[in-house]
């Protein structure tokens, strides 16, 4: 994301945002409403998911991922390129 002020780009990790629309992939199915316990995500099963494709990612960047793609999931369902 840039900073309209700046046009600098905001994020500090820019490994995140190479591997994003991967990590979206593995994500897709934990977000899906069909795939719902109750009217919930599996939210705790994506990071579990994510964490065994990405096993060497730490917790705090594995979380990021998640909410991240979370948050894609509910406004556009689907991450813009890199």
């Amino acid at each position: 994301m840039t900073d309209p002020a700046t046009g600098e780009d905001r994020r500090s990790n820019p490994q995140l945002r190479t591997i994003f629309a991967e990590a979206y992939e593995v994500l897709l199915p934990f977000f899906d409403p069909a795939n719902s316990w109750d009217g919930r995500p599996h939210e705790h099963l994506a990071h579990v998911a994510l964490h065994e494709q990405f096993p060497d990612m730490s917790a705090r960047d594995l979380f990021i991922l998640v909410t991240a793609a979370r948050r894609v999931f509910s406004t556009t369902g689907k991450p813009a390129p890199p």
